[in-house]
């Protein structure tokens, strides 16, 4: 059985989301963040870099979630959260699961940091966040998801920044990402995942 070491308020609850669409249990081993809101030391002990999620099986360590999910969709025989293998929609879908944390985070986060001090939002980081979720309203297209109405990898893999978007009320500029987040909220594996470990996006 997979063993999911999982910090609360993380990009775990995509490798929950995922294990709960596949019907896979998981060993959770949860962690507390601390007063400050960073990750607790015992992660260390996991990962050198503290990282969260990690996943082991069968020995074999694998962290980093759009590895973590596409490992999962490979071990459980997956092709439903996918578009079909070598077409365009696939190629489109596998630049958007990467492009998540690659490139919408560390923009995302610009905003995210300073909301969630309670502080204004630099405007330079507010147009940066406005080009992305412009960009991703694009993929949206008859929507309600990024490919349909069926939850892909890449939309579980962009719930989280979404979701703490949403949080911090960092949407409202953007219906149509809004309309996305009532979406993802809707699907099975991410009620089953957060029932099972609390809400995506801490309270602020």
């Amino acid at each position: 059985m997979i063993t999911l070491h999982a910090l609360k308020y993380s990009r775990a609850t995509r490798v929950l989301w995922l294990l709960a669409d596949l019907g896979q249990p998981c060993n959770r081993i949860d962690y507390d963040r601390t007063a400050s809101f960073h990750a607790p030391d015992g992660l260390k002990r996991i990962h050198p870099l503290g990282k969260s999620p990690v996943i082991e099986d069968a020995g074999e360590m694998v962290a980093e979630s759009a590895t973590i999910l596409r490992y999962l969709a490979a071990k459980y025989g997956d092709n439903s959260h996918t578009p079909l293998q070598g077409t365009p929609a696939y190629w489109k879908h596998e630049a958007l699961l990467d492009y998540v944390e690659a490139s919408f985070a560390e923009v995302a986060l610009q905003a995210i940091l300073p909301a969630f001090d309670g502080e204004p939002v630099p405007d330079q980081a507010r147009a940066a966040l406005s080009l992305h979720l412009d960009y991703i309203t694009e993929f949206t297209g008859d929507g309600p998801l990024l490919f349909g109405d069926q939850a892909m990898l890449a939309d579980i893999q962009m719930s989280y920044i979404v979701a703490l978007l949403a949080r911090l009320d960092l949407l409202s500029e953007h219906p149509s990402i809004a309309a996305y987040w009532e979406a993802l909220q809707e699907q099975p594996g991410y009620i089953t995942a957060t029932q099972a470990s609390g809400p995506m996006a801490p309270p602020v």
